[in-house]
């Protein structure tokens, strides 16, 4: 039986771990992360990283499963950035306007 504190991170983590998600698809999607920016989420991974090892120096399971999937999500959001920005994708350009279509334009 899990524990009222337990299934409440269980929920927090699920929520803000989840929420990468649709920036790792919106990547994928893009073929381009150039709007991402490298500082914020390699402190972020680290943080998170950190936080992974509180969770196992607690034994805390809540934590260590929220920040492993987190930092695997977030090492991934790295990871591609670090593919599409060195030309993963020859036949990609950036849109200007980080969508997929211009402004003006009906579609």
């Amino acid at each position: 039986m899990v524990s009222s504190q337990d299934a409440l991170g269980f929920a927090a983590g699920t929520l803000t771990t989840v929420a990468f998600v649709p920036q790792v698809v919106r990547i994928v999607r893009l073929r381009h992360a150039d709007d991402l920016s490298w500082w914020m989420f390699g402190i972020f991974a680290a943080g998170v990283a950190l936080w992974l090892w509180y969770g196992l120096r607690l034994d805390a399971l809540p934590v260590i499963l929220a920040n492993v999937v987190t930092l695997a999500l977030a090492l991934t959001i790295l990871l591609l950035k670090w593919h599409f920005g060195r030309g993963g994708d020859e036949k990609h350009a950036p849109p200007v306007y980080g969508a997929e279509q211009e402004p003006g334009k009906d579609g």
